[in-house]
């Protein structure tokens, strides 16, 4: 039985704490005889286990890693189910990822253990742990035998306690891009440990990544194109927009209301009659999307939530002309490809999460008390009503929808 969020973020908790007190131990016990890391940086190692979409901000600190080391001598820990996004990014020889299976309590611990074997022997020069809300990381980073370790510290209490085990300790900046700051990571590693949290320099100007970096082959679009033909019962070429309702979404307080999408559908299908809308989704959104297509009651409205892989949703974006989606993965993983994409806001901000783009287009309240979920949290909120997303409304999402239209058919 897969492991839920929920289960996920108990076992960080209970396990988590426990290990990073004993671990800080063992380190200030052990490290007068440590001597410090000495040579050139040859291997580098990023952990994220989880956050497919941010796993694709980090494309600016690959980028920098790979040009310091070479491809073949970077390596990214992560979750197996969240590999597909790396792989599509095509940064980080598929053999150098080490994927870690949460498929259950059990089986999760057996794969970690044989993951550290393997990076042990690689005797790493270096690890970035990435992650900004979970101490597991920080541990597999530690555990991981790199002799330089890159990753955030509460110095005073500003994120989850994660104990004393970097080497180059950084603060967390509410005010630097995530790209920004997962860039600066690498970065950091040829400063003196001992100097952090102060950090002298500016952070590298956003970049933009390369729109159709993901390129499918033919027959992937082949499959993709029936499985399109399939929902919508006709063989002739359709203009797609897809609606991203987050039907079971992990964090609730992120999603605009099922009837906002129910009455953005509507008017977009009564004013294009060549405009088919698809609804997309993972399997467990699957009666949830299916509710809101039965509700819509059109031929040319389709539920294509758990119907796709993720790399054939990736396809199906590539065949899309529009998506709109809150805050959340498939905005990011658009990013690779030529799609338009409207993000909705709200308990985070696109300052720090926005998909840099110039097919990109945000809507974002900005009301008093948003963003309400960052690092400092560990995005545990009190909050029950998400204003911020119910002020964006309708109109105003249609009327960039048509106006992207608009500019692509031109």
């Amino acid at each position: 039985m897969t492991m839920n969020v929920a289960t996920l973020r108990r076992v960080d908790a209970w396990v988590g704490v426990p290990m990073c007190a004993a671990l800080t131990a063992w380190r200030r016990l052990v490290s007068p005889f440590v001597r410090a890391p000495e040579g050139p940086i040859e291997r580098i190692l990023f952990v994220k286990l989880a956050g497919q979409g941010s796993t694709v901000l980090a494309h600016a600190a690959l980028e920098r890693a790979v040009d310091r080391v070479g491809a073949e001598n970077v390596w990214f820990l992560v979750f197996e189910e969240n590999r597909p996004i790396l792989d599509a990014l095509d940064m980080v020889p598929r053999e150098n990822v080490v994927p870690v299976r949460s498929s259950s309590l059990w089986r999760t611990p057996f794969s970690i253990l044989a993951a550290l074997w393997r990076l042990r022997g690689l005797r790493l020069d270096a690890a970035i742990d990435l992650e900004f809300y979970a101490r597991s990381t920080a541990i597999l980073t530690y555990l991981s035998g790199a002799k330089r370790r890159v990753g955030l510290h509460a110095y005073a209490g500003d994120g989850p306690w994660r104990g004393d085990l970097m080497t180059h300790r950084l603060a967390y900046n509410p005010h630097l891009h995530t790209s920004q700051f997962f860039d600066l990571q690498v970065r950091a590693l040829d400063e003196p440990p001992e100097r952090f949290p102060v950090f002298d320099t500016h952070p590298t100007p956003l970049t933009e990544l390369p729109r159709g970096r993901f390129t499918p082959g033919e027959e992937e679009v082949e499959e993709v194109r029936a499985i399109v033909r399939e929902a919508v019962g006709r063989d002739d070429a359709v203009r797609l927009v897809l609606l991203n309702a987050n039907c079971s979404d992990l964090l609730p307080l992120r999603k605009w209301g099922e009837a906002r999408y129910v009455e953005l559908a509507r008017r977009l299908l009564a004013e294009s009659p060549d405009l088919v809308v698809a609804f997309t989704g993972a399997p467990s959104e699957t009666g949830a999307v299916a509710e809101l297509v039965e509700e819509i009651a059109s031929p040319r409205c389709v539920s294509l939530a758990g119907r796709t892989t993720l790399r054939q949703l990736l396809v199906l974006f590539g065949l899309a002309e529009v998506l709109v989606t809150n805050d959340s993965g498939p905005a990011h993983f658009a990013s690779l490809t030529p799609i338009d994409v409207v993000t909705l806001f709200g308990p985070e901000t696109p300052k720090l999460f926005g998909v840099v783009s110039e097919r990109s287009h945000v809507f974002w309240a900005e009301t008093a008390c948003s963003p309400c979920v960052s690092a400092y949290n560990n995005r545990v909120l009190s909050c029950r009503d998400n204003v911020c997303m119910q002020r964006i409304g309708v109109d105003e999402v249609h009327a960039k929808v048509r106006e992207v239209l608009a500019a692509r058919r031109e």
